[in-house]
């Protein structure tokens, strides 16, 4: 009893880690407290104003739960949508011998270099009357197709942008499951649904809900696109109490409501998600055995051409489209270099102050286990689930109300990117963090070095990687980002962001079709490089699995 008691407590050592004694640098603490009270100012500020009566009332409104009803129709359709989408073209790709499978990898991912908006400027320049695809079937003497609006057209747009999603998580854990597992349940005389079922499906039941949740938060907190498919929703009330600038306490109850709705999501996601997963083991697995489509090689190569091209090569053609046709009308403008060159400057800056000061956090919580840094942590992560008009929207009424001087400034719109995509530099850092031996810190420890000396000549440079995919994360992020960009950005600043949103609301389609192919063509390569390692190139071995 006694020694199994010496085991526990020397395996709960190895957990906690080497720093669990120590008392952690002041800075880190200083920096990490900083950032949480930061973090913390959107949910603040929502449930003080919103404590308001008056705000509250709003909540009594059938108006307001009809909007909600729209909001959480809207998500599930998207989270159908990308579930289907995503999931089909990862099991294509990854298990198949479907001819051009790296092609269609890139297809697959590409899209999340296309914002919602862009992809809704793209399908409403696609219908009505002067439409691409209005053009060619009115010359093949089918007529005009009508403008693409409402619940369709948001769905359609923010599918397209958030499919991808379900598309990574779904290959990098087809990528985790050893095929041995599906032999030996097909040497137990299961066919390959019935193995598909059993085994594959439970492996990937965390990365498809997941995947469902990423586009249903998408969906909720998009303002974008369901504006410009004339969709309402919780966000595009928002903005509209907003822009009205009589009364933004209801603005702040019914930010409240989509905070509610996103806590929602994320427990149905934990319930759904089950308990079943995969655990690494010794040894090495083998590649998998492409599955023969055979007779289904057509439908599937139909499916993945059909994705392809109306999620990346159609909106593209699209826009080259409405930039040709406004050139030709002598209507195109010029390319908004000053918009390309402030957004890349936001983006990096962005990318290198959230990375930073997530360091502190990410290495308190692991090197320094307390309970008051796990619950930095948590705040961290938790910070996710701000919709972008919710932290827009607190920013604003904190710097217009008691801090003038910083109002509608760069540093006010960096702190909000900040917020905004504190969880996904954590992630990245934290992933780096926990690759870098403790031994290794204790080592140069032993020579003499304090801990921030240790941080600085030790464990950073062995971050690096990790740390660079943090800060590309933010940069593609940031560079995309709509809500925030539009509420808190200087006056007369503009981003590629802002100028396809002003010049798509007057219905220059051929204007704001320039600042859009900029933005993706800007956006591409950081994506190909950031994912490539996890979607187009396979690795020889990997460690073996075992379901428990």
């Amino acid at each position: 009893m006694r020694l199994a008691s010496l085991s526990e407590s020397r395996r709960r050592r190895r957990h906690v880690g080497v720093g669990a004694s120590r008392r952690p640098p002041f800075l880190l603490v200083a920096i990490a407290s900083l950032t949480v009270a930061l973090l913390s100012v959107p949910p603040i500020y929502l449930i003080v104003r919103a404590s308001n009566s008056g705000a509250w009332s709003i909540m009594n409104r059938p108006a307001t739960w009809h909007t909600v009803g729209r909001t959480l129709l809207l998500v599930v359709c998207v989270g159908a949508c990308s579930l289907i989408i995503g999931a089909t073209m990862a099991w294509l790709v990854a298990r198949t011998d479907l001819p051009g499978a790296r092609v269609w990898g890139v297809l697959s991912v590409a899209p999340l270099a296309m914002p919602s908006f862009v992809a809704a400027l793209a399908l409403a320049g696609a219908t009505g009357p002067q439409g691409l695809l209005s053009k060619l079937t009115d010359a093949a003497g089918l007529g005009t197709i009508r403008p693409l609006h409402g619940l369709l057209g948001a769905t359609i747009a923010l599918t397209m942008a958030t499919f991808p999603y379900v598309y990574l998580l779904s290959m990098a854990s087809l990528r985790t499951l050893d095929p041995a597992l599906e032999d030996a349940a097909r040497s137990l005389g299961r066919g390959r649904a019935a193995t598909f079922m059993a085994v594959t499906l439970p492996h990937l039941r965390r990365a498809l809900t997941g995947g469902a949740l990423l586009a249903g938060l998408y969906a909720i907190s998009d303002f974008g696109a369901v504006s410009l498919m004339r969709y309402d929703t919780v966000t595009r009330a928002i903005f509209g109490r907003i822009e009205s600038g009589v009364d933004r306490r209801p603005a702040a109850a019914l930010g409240l409501i989509l905070i509610v709705l996103t806590a929602v999501f994320l427990f149905a996601e934990i319930v759904a998600r089950g308990r079943s997963h995969l655990r690494s083991g010794p040894g090495l697995r083998r590649a998998p055995t492409p599955v023969p489509l055979g007779r289904w090689k057509i439908p599937a190569l139909a499916f993945a051409g059909l994705v392809g091209f109306s999620f990346v090569i159609g909106p593209v053609t699209v826009m080259a489209y409405w930039v040709q046709r406004a050139a030709a009308n002598g209507t195109l403008g010029e390319v908004e270099w000053g918009a390309t060159v402030t957004s890349v400057l936001l983006a990096l800056v962005s990318a290198v102050v959230v990375t930073i000061v997530a360091v502190p956090v990410a290495v308190l919580a692991r090197r320094y286990p307390r309970t008051w840094t796990r619950a930095m942590e948590r705040t961290g992560y938790g910070a996710n689930a701000l919709p972008g008009v919710v932290v827009g929207l607190s920013l604003v009424f904190l710097a217009a109300r008691y801090l003038p001087a910083v109002y509608l400034t760069f540093p006010l719109l960096i702190a909000a990117y900040l917020i905004r995509f504190f969880a996904q530099a954590l992630s990245g850092v934290d992933t780096a963090l926990a690759a870098v031996n403790p031994r290794t810190e204790e080592a140069a420890r032993s020579l003499g070095r304090n801990p921030l000396q240790v941080l600085r000549e030790v464990t950073l440079p062995l971050m690096r990687p990790g740390l660079f995919a943090a800060a590309m994360l933010v940069f593609l992020s940031v560079i995309k980002e709509l809500p925030v960009t539009t509420l808190l950005i200087p006056t007369g600043s503009r981003t590629l962001a802002t100028e396809v949103w002003r010049k798509t609301t007057i219905g220059a389609y051929g204007a704001a079709a320039v600042p859009a192919l900029v933005l993706i063509l800007v956006a591409i390569p950081f994506i190909l490089v950031a994912v490539r390692e996890h979607t187009l190139d396979a690795p020889a071995e990997s460690p073996a699995t075992t379901l428990t």
